[in-house]
């Protein structure tokens, strides 16, 4: 099956491909095809490059800089951004905070906010996890008491990716122990991470990186004009910005290109005098991978055309769910045709070991953390049942 766009969309493409491959320094877009982690400087490099040609915030509304584009429109973007190795709109700027803002912030918040937040010059981070508050969120414990005309904020977070970064944390807190559900006593609160009684502690990753750190909130003052929304509504406004999360989760497009690299990996690693490509057990593996990405371009295609008002489609659950296990696999195939070679992760430049081998299993390491940011695919299942099929 092949997919067939409208003349005015495959020129669409076209324009979206030309600019991310030569508007782009290609250094960055070596990096990403290495499957090297990008840096902070490349981030915002990136992102002002693109904000700067309108391209990175195209789903906000126009007044905030979004384009007025069809949902169909921004999954090409998406999807030829990722296919370029070009680093995508930092997602807690983009697709969380960013929308949230525009959709619930004070006229004076979004003024305040937006545009910084469109460009890169805030750097958020996103307070939700807490020890004992993962999958079941709306057991948060930090706690936000009201004090004139400040919030006192107390508590922790944790697994706060790229926090060692941030300047923002858009952050949930209780501010109503005595709510009748717990959903409805939870605010949404932002605050600069320098504030006095921030603490971030880095968390060290299997591979010796660090990419998560826990937060500590102790007697940390947050004036009161810093509450996004209405008080006790965060659990609605955390709903919206999941749902807007879960959308980009999918990334069709960058298991697209690996999978096109462990194609190409597999005929450079010989078993037996021939190519492992040609061995019938991994040709059908590959041949399986690429047929399940298929089904889920295809759902991803149809929850485009399907979203309406800017509101993401009850099925973002379902490409948040099958696009993570199929990004799973595709790590996981990179290692396996790597075979002994991916023992080589720590290898140092001199290595004989081809690159691409070197960083196969820490990748797949790191990609068992998709099947639980935004949202557990336990979770997900849950979601699919009850607005799905109606269980």
């Amino acid at each position: 099956m092949r997919l067939q766009l409208s003349p005015e969309l495959e020129a669409f493409r076209e324009e979206m491909r030309t600019f991310f491959t030569t508007q782009v320094p290609q250094e960055i877009r070596d990096t990403v095809a290495a499957r090297r982690h990008v840096s902070k400087d490349q981030y915002v490099q990136t992102q002002r490059i693109l904000n700067a040609a309108g391209l990175a915030v195209p789903h906000w509304p126009v007044e905030w800089g979004g384009r007025d584009w069809t949902p169909l429109q921004r999954h090409i973007w998406r999807e030829e951004m990722q296919l370029a190795c070009v680093p995508e709109p930092l997602a807690f700027n983009a697709s969380m905070i960013g929308p949230v803002i525009a959709a619930f912030g004070s006229q004076e918040q979004k003024e305040r906010f937006l545009a910084k937040t469109a460009n890169l010059d805030i750097w958020w981070c996103q307070g939700f996890s807490e020890p004992d508050a993962g999958s079941d969120l709306a057991s948060l414990r930090t706690t936000a008491v009201r004090d004139g005309d400040d919030w006192v904020v107390n508590g922790q977070k944790t697994w706060t990716t790229l926090g060692q970064h941030a300047d923002w944390i858009f952050c949930l807190v209780r501010t109503d122990p005595t709510a009748e559900k717990k959903q409805r006593g939870i605010s949404l609160l932002v605050f600069p991470m320098d504030t006095p009684g921030v603490t971030l502690r880095p968390i060290e990753l299997i591979d010796g990186s660090f990419e998560v750190n826990e937060v500590f909130f102790e007697d940390v003052r947050v004036p009161a004009e810093n509450l996004i929304g209405e008080e006790n509504r965060g659990w609605d406004y955390a709903k919206f910005l999941l749902g807007n999360e879960r959308v980009g989760i999918a990334r069709v497009g960058s298991t697209k290109r690996l999978l096109a690299q462990a194609k190409a990996y597999a005929q450079e690693v010989t078993v037996g005098g021939r190519p492992l490509a040609e061995d019938p057990r991994m040709a059908g593996r590959i041949a399986e991978v690429e047929n399940e990405l298929l089904a889920l371009e295809l759902t991803a295609l149809r929850v485009a055309a399907h979203s309406a008002d800017g509101k993401p489609h009850p099925a973002s659950s379902v490409l948040k769910l099958r696009g993570s296990e199929l990004q799973q696999a595709a790590t996981e195939l990179v290692a396996d045709i790597a075979g002994p070679l991916s023992l080589s992760s720590f290898a140092d430049d001199g290595s004989e070991v081809p690159d691409w081998a070197r960083v196969a299993t820490p990748e797949y390491l790191n990609y068992r953390k998709v099947s639980i940011y935004g949202g557990s695919n336990e979770v997900q299942r849950t979601i699919i049942a009850g607005t799905i099929l109606g269980l």
